[in-house]
């Protein structure tokens, strides 16, 4: 009995860099660290800061005037930014840059009179921070079903950008749902679904003809990991999304001779070899990395933690 282990899996670019930010600020400003919401969406990660002196806040009246506060990797509206400048708050953000680029597309197609339709799940809070560049300019849609009840006329100037951690499958059919209503729409020219999210739902694919069941390790809030979870199932096979190892029910792998193995962008490798372990302890030892991409993103840290970055390199 074997595992199919994908590669890649767990940490993306954004992932890293929003963690090595904590820590960074952490070594440069001491503790405390402040920290809005979840870093990442992955409660391993955020257990393991808290120790080090970052504290984790929801938003940012709960966080003293002046001190140092980190933005999470997935963004915040204008209004939060707008917030943390009355509190006069040393600011560090970690929103992952290919978010940002998003935010950007909006900003510039309203500027222009254009009006966003928005494609993402309600709730997340990259959605809420997309959508808070241009909050009454700004439409989301989930299915092919809310692209129906848009009313803009036939000539309205439109633009449609997405969260980066879609299905691949889904957005592409929602996204030919508004050409066709709005032929006029403006597509970005470079996807907004990031390549770590593409990387881990291809490399999902490619394992399916010899995978039986899938196991996804990741948390339940966490979008990508969720969607790796739904590429298996749309393939027509059962998945599970697990936290942690101490989450596997046996009985899950009854009938199973191979078992898929992958991790969301941002779930730690130890979770994936802890994973690992229980399997081969459940007869599952004969382990093949099945290898879609190789990845070698890396993003600048910001300004104001470069030169600490700088001298742990050296």
């Amino acid at each position: 009995m074997k595992v199919n282990l994908a590669e890649p899996r767990g940490f993306c670019a954004g992932v890293e860099r929003a963690i090595r930010i904590v820590e960074l600020a952490l070594e440069r400003f001491g503790a405390p660290v402040y920290v809005r919401k979840e870093i990442v969406h992955n409660r391993t990660v955020v257990d393991g800061l808290k120790p080090k002196g970052a504290i984790f806040v929801n938003e940012l009246d709960e966080v003293p005037e002046g001190a140092v506060t980190i933005y999470s990797a997935h963004g915040v509206s204008p209004a939060v930014r707008e917030d943390a400048k009355k509190r006069n708050l040393r600011v560090i953000d970690a929103t992952c840059p290919l978010v940002a680029k998003v935010h950007i597309e909006v900003l510039a197609n309203v500027n222009n009179g254009t009006e966003i339709i928005l494609i993402g799940h309600a709730g997340h809070e990259e959605v809420e921070g997309t959508m808070g560049e241009a909050p009454e300019r700004t439409h989301l849609v989930e299915t092919i079903e809310d692209v129906a009840k848009l009313d803009f006329p036939q000539d309205q100037a439109l633009a449609l950008v997405t969260q980066t951690t879609l299905s691949m499958d889904d957005t592409a059919h929602i996204t030919a749902a508004v050409k066709a209503r709005y032929p006029q729409v403006r597509i970005p020219t470079k996807d907004d679904i990031c390549y770590a999210t593409q990387n881990r739902q291809r490399a999902i694919k490619m394992m399916v003809p010899t995978s039986d069941i899938f196991l996804i390790l990741g948390a339940s809030n966490s979008s990508n990991s969720l969607r790796l979870k739904e590429v298996a199932e749309g393939a027509g096979r059962n998945a599970y999304l697990i936290a942690t190892a101490d989450e596997l029910d046996p009985s899950w792998l009854d009938g199973a001779k191979s078992v898929g193995v992958s991790a969301g962008a941002s779930a730690p490798e130890s979770l994936v070899q802890e994973l690992l372990t229980r399997l081969a302890a459940l007869g599952y030892d004969d382990t093949e990395t099945v290898v879609y991409a190789e990845e070698d993103v890396e993003f600048a840290m910001p300004p104001e933690l470069r030169d600490s970055a700088l001298s742990h390199e050296e």
